[in-house]
């Protein structure tokens, strides 16, 4: 993906330093009520909007500290995913997404399915998300849950770290959470679970 970006946004901002006259010119920090953001590649592609009600500019640091975000990823100039967090921040160089506390993620292709972590990162530069902390996704036919997962971005398929807890949902019978050391990679496009072992005759798939 291209190094260099577009911003196009709109902040009716307050600023807020010093309590004299005189701002410091190596530090400003800016208050911003209602900010909407929008991120595009050098060629004009949207890559991602950003909407918060209230959030703060740090100059020094060239970054913005966002309170209840909600971000929505592009492609093809079409929503992909919808993200909120209670916070987030955007910084080196409005490259660096970091969403965190009660992050949920939103797939337009398959909509039942419910992404939630406690950590949400994603650098513009590469085609992949890093979740951590209690990652759960959950749909009405399994539920993986684990520390660590990764959702790529170019595949749409969501890798989740050992130790991985899996449960079929069932509503005429709850088969309960089973410990698995496998890896599990999550088809967001087909709704299918595949866990591998690092022993390659140990495989096993799941479609629902």
């Amino acid at each position: 993906m291209n190094r260099f970006y577009k911003l196009l946004f709109l902040i009716p901002f307050i600023i807020s330093g010093c309590k004299n006259n005189k701002l410091d010119e190596k530090y400003v920090s800016q208050s911003i009520n209602t900010l909407n953001m929008n991120i595009f590649s050098k060629e004009g592609v949207k890559l991602l909007s950003i909407k918060s009600p209230y959030s703060n500019y740090d100059k020094k640091r060239n970054s913005f500290n966002l309170n209840e975000t909600t971000i929505k990823l592009f492609k093809d100039n079409k929503i992909e995913y919808i993200i909120n967090s209670d916070k987030s921040k955007l910084s080196n160089n409005y490259k660096l997404i970091e969403l965190n506390g009660n992050v949920k993620v939103k797939t337009i292709i398959q909509q039942d399915d419910k992404l939630t972590a406690n950590r949400f990162t994603w650098n513009i530069q590469n085609s992949q998300y890093l979740l951590e902390g209690n990652v759960k996704l959950e749909n009405s036919s399994v539920t993986l849950s684990s520390n660590k997962a990764i959702l790529k971005k170019s595949n749409n398929i969501i890798e989740f770290f050992n130790p991985v807890k899996y449960k079929i949902n069932n509503s005429l019978k709850d088969s309960g959470y089973e410990i698995n050391s496998e890896n599990a990679y999550y088809n967001i496009d087909t709704k299918s679970v595949n866990f591998i072992s690092k022993e390659a005759r140990v495989r096993s798939k799941i479609y629902f």
